[in-house]
This record gives structure tokens, sequence and C-alpha cells, in this order.
């Protein structure tokens, strides 16, 4: 077996030991060997894929950051000159420009190997609910997958790409990472593109990925995220939290109420240590219940209303009962649920004041195929006890590995936070899965330190917010730097000089890599990037200045930092 995660492959490629085209053959093979798990619903030929590898060998592999690294989509994303059916033959087209994630992960240099299974108009919890036959777990192939994100979780977990697209709306994304012992992370509405996506409820719909690390999942999310001319994408503010000492919270006895014995002694021996606060679950809990009780329901059907009028028989029987309910709301009933939903994020948004993390079984029980087959309607339900209420919140969340059930299934917990805590919420993750280097390595991200017009709520902050960028932490250098006011007024100089030098305020920022020329466009003369050294030792890109910006500029040192400066002049 090729290891396929993402460092691997690049390091086998450096090494000269393996070849795209060689790991494309793997990948073939191993997907003529687990044909029993529905995993696809279209594989690409081998000219399409010569094609994707033979326009990647033009480029160096230092140019771009997935080169040669295969992925699976989920197949209601588009591909360009794929077809795109939702698991439903009748509706299938075939797109000619491909889902702006997809895009910025073809041109960073991914492979796609084709479109996964799934419950049919992401319409489901299950991975049971398709024409191309219900989607088998990597790890007993008598239990469902979870869905609606089937195949795509599945093509993670056997081996047969390195990450994969998928759709969450209801907990698509984090149900199948659980069930098929992955990860499975979640952005804030908006922050990945959901352009060129079937949509469920467009209002609520997110791309998220699978992978087995969390250092995978953040080399996606660096190339995924970030706005475009989507209607319903956004610039999202990021915010961090201390990962080495998070505010956790956890829910109590009568909150696990639906679960599992086994789930709640696995999910109570994994808060044991964590020194959690139980929380008021309350108001999630009846924001998790609006989902398939209120209006949208109605923009279900409407996402596929002209198809179902004329192609009713077309559609999985249960997936049709589930979106014609949607009929039954009226537009009363549309804004009553938007003024029901105002009240609860009001209540939710107060409790993750006081917290940074809430920390949740992802399922309360596992099921066989045959069981859902038996009562397809209530165990969905069941499936979506913990995760119905997150896109309506509009939290971010991140499903992990945590334990293993008497049964041998899977048991997962999610991590949800605010949206913008994203990265934060991944190296929270990092930390409780102990993978190496990320308190300091973050693949696809630049770091930078500001000390002057970039600093938060400064007046040009707003041009690192516009690329992505978020605050890691706030800081000061070394005892050996010298600040200086430009006569312009609006920027300082940072000079060092050990002999006369102290300790200047900053802030680190990570910045997308992608988007780093881009911000290096906007610094002007005299200032440039260099390195500075913090308080701690730790060298880090800044801002610095070249010898003659301190002509004819004040010396602002003394106030050991630009705010304090600005904040004398008021």
């Amino acid at each position: 077996m090729i290891d396929l995660s993402i460092a691997a492959l690049q390091q086998s490629y450096r090494d000269g030991t393996l070849t795209p085209g060689e790991v494309m053959q793997h990948i073939r093979t191993r997907i003529n060997e687990t044909v029993d798990h529905n995993v696809w619903i279209t594989v690409l030929d081998q000219t399409s894929i010569d094609g994707y590898v033979k326009t990647l060998m033009a480029k160096a592999q230092t140019e771009l950051p997935l080169w040669g690294i295969p992925f699976a989509i989920k197949d209601n994303i588009d591909l360009a000159g794929c077809p795109t059916t939702a698991a439903c033959p009748d509706f299938a087209y075939t797109p000619t420009e491909s889902a702006p994630v997809v895009a910025r992960l073809i041109a960073a240099g991914a492979i796609p190997i084709g479109k996964t299974n799934l419950d049919q108009f992401a319409t489901g919890l299950v991975g049971t609910r398709s024409p191309y036959g219900a989607v088998r777990n990597a790890l007993d192939p008598e239990y469902i997958s979870g869905g609606s994100s089937a195949g795509s979780a599945v093509s993670v977990a056997l081996g047969l790409c390195s990450f994969a697209l998928g759709t969450d709306t209801a907990g698509s994304g984090r149900v199948p990472a659980a069930l098929n012992e992955l990860v499975g992370f979640k952005p804030p509405r908006g922050w990945w593109s959901t352009g060129g996506v079937v949509p469920a409820c467009r209002s609520l719909d997110c791309v998220s990925v699978f992978a087995h690390s969390v250092t995978d999942v953040r080399t996606a999310s660096a190339v995924c995220g970030g706005p475009d001319q989507d209607p319903w994408s956004r610039q999202v503010e990021f915010r961090s939290f201390d990962p080495g000492h998070p505010r956790v919270g956890i829910i109590g006895d009568a909150d696990l109420d639906p679960c599992d014995d086994e789930v709640v002694e696995a999910y109570l021996k994994f808060t044991s240590n964590l020194a959690g606060t139980t929380i008021d679950y309350a108001p999630l809990r009846q924001a998790a219940e609006l989902l398939y009780s209120g209006p949208w329901l109605a923009e279900r059907l409407a996402a596929i209303d002209d198809f179902i009028a004329g192609h009713s028989q077309s559609l999985f029987p249960v997936t049709l009962e589930v979106i014609k309910r949607g009929a039954d709301f009226s537009a009363v009933d549309a804004f009553q649920g938007q003024y029901r939903l105002a009240e609860l994020k009001k209540k939710t948004d107060a409790l993750f004041e006081d917290m940074d993390v809430l920390v949740l079984p992802t399922v309360p029980g596992t099921y066989t195929i045959e069981a859902v087959q038996n009562d397809p309607v209530v165990t969905n339900t069941r499936l979506g006890t913990y995760t119905n209420f997150v896109n309506l919140l509009d939290l971010c969340a991140i499903s992990i590995p945590a334990d293993r059930l008497p049964n041998g299934m899977p048991f997962g917990v999610t991590l949800i936070a605010a949206a913008g805590r994203d990265h934060a919420l991944m190296d929270l993750a990092s930390a409780w899965l102990s993978e190496p280097g990320q308190a300091s390595t973050r693949p696809g991200e630049f770091h930078l330190a500001v000390c002057g017009a970039h600093l938060s709520g400064q007046p040009l902050n707003k041009d690192l917010l516009a690329l992505g960028a978020w605050l890691l932490e706030s800081s000061r250098t070394c005892d050996d730097y010298r600040l200086y006011a430009l006569p312009d007024g609006k920027r300082p100089a940072l000079i060092r000089d050990p002999d006369q030098g102290q300790s200047i305020e900053v802030e680190v920022w990570s910045l997308p890599e992608r988007h780093v020329a881009a911000f290096l466009r906007t610094v002007a003369p005299p200032l440039g990037i260099g390195t500075v050294e913090l308080t701690d030792g730790r060298q880090v890109a800044s801002f610095i200045a070249e010898p003659i910006a301190v002509r004819g500029a004040k010396e602002i040192t003394a106030f050991g930092g630009w705010r304090a400066y600005r904040a004398s002049l008021d």
C-alpha cells in the first residue's frame, strides 16, 4: 500500500521513489479491488487522468502546494467535463466549468479521481439512499458509511485518494467521518464557495473535506477557502483562542439520553480529562429540531421543485417522501421559523462567549445497512441529533476519531466553535490527536508579524482580512528594536538596534501562501519584509525598514508600540 497522506506523497515525489502516474495506477487497482463498497458514481477514465498528469508534469513540484495529490469529489459538486448526477441519473448534466473549490484544488496541482456516491440530492445521513447502491462502511461493510457524503468518506478510508470533498447541510461532512474513523471538517457558511454545487438548502450548505489527519484537512483548507462571485460566499474574519488552554463545553447525562450506552461511556471517557463545563444544551437542541420540522424542508423542495414536477418517479422513494414534505410549509411558516432561529441564535451566541469549543459525540449510535433499510426515517433522524444545528447557527466544526466501540466501529467526537475560530479549532484538534508539528507548522500558510497600520483595528488591517489572514497571537519583539513614525504619520518603521533598542508590540498573522504575492505588492518603500526576533527567541517574517527610513522620522521607541503612540496623539 502507498501512503497517500499529503506529506508522505510529497516526500516520495521529491525523493523520486514515486511519480504521479504510478500513484494513479495504484489507485485504479485499489478502486477495482473495492467495487463492492459502491464508492463511485463516475471514475475518470485513463485518458482524462493522463491529461491531468501531463498538465502537472509541465510544472515544478515546488510551484504547486498540492502537486500530484489525488482527491475525490462528491457527485453534487461540478467537475468540468464529468457528469454531475446528485445520485439521480435522470437529473444528470455535464458542466463546462468546475465548481470554484474544485478549480482551486486543480490549479494547486491536485488530481481529481472521480465523482463519489451519495444520499440522493444530499438528503440523508445514512449513505444508503442511492440508486447506485448503499455505500458500505470502510471498517465493516455490514454497517452504514454515514451520509450524505458517503462515497467521499469511504474513498479516503479505503486509501483511494488523499482527501475528498463532501458537502454538509445537516451533518453530511461529519457523520461519515465519525463512522469511517476520519477527520471531517466543515467550515462556516460561505468561507468555501458553494458555487457549482447542487443545492440541498442553499442558505445552509457548506463544502466539507475528509482526510486521515488534521494536517491534510488544513492543507486543503488553505487552498479551498476564500470568497468568490457566488452570492453565498463571504469574507470570514478569523479569530483565535488558546488551544493550549481552551474553555471547553460538554453536555450532561440528560442530553446524552439519545445515545447508545457504549457511546455514552466513550464520550464520558473522552471528556473526563478536559476540565469541561456542562452547558445548557436546550437552545442547541431546539435549533436542531427546526431543520426537519420547519421551513428549511421547503428550501430543499425549492432546490429541485421543477425537476420533481416532471420526474418524481426518478427519485429514491424515501428521498421523495422527505423532500415533498416541504410543500406543507407556508411563507408564514418560513418567517416564523427564521424568527425562532434568531431567538435561539442569540442564546447560543451567548454560550460561545463563555466557551471556546463545544465537544459532542458526532453520532449517538451505529447502524447496520439492514437496520437502516428497515427503518430509514427514524435511524436517519437519530444520526443528526448532534449535527443538525451547526449550519443553522453558522458554526464551524471538525469531527475527529476518539475511540473504538465494543462492536468494533469507531467513535468520533465533534469539536464545534463560533464562525471564524476555524484555524484555532484545527489547532486544538491537532493537539488532541497528538499530530506532530502543528504548533509551528501550518501547511499552506505564511506567518507575518505586523507592528503598525496593519494591527487589529488599525486602518490597513482590512488589507490582511481581505486576503483571508487571521490573527495567531499578540506578542512583542526582543529588546533589540527601535520604532520610528514616518513623516506621513500613517506608518511606523521598525529598525533593529541591539545597543539602544527595546521590546516593541507586534501581532503575528497567518496569511494563505497563495495570497502572499498580492500582499507584498501593497508594501511601499521604505518598508519591506524581513525577519524579526520575538521575546521567546522565535524568528518570524515581519515589516522592517531600510536605514534611510529614519531620516526625518520621529523616534517613538519609548511608547513601546504603534498603538500607544497613536493614543498619545488623541
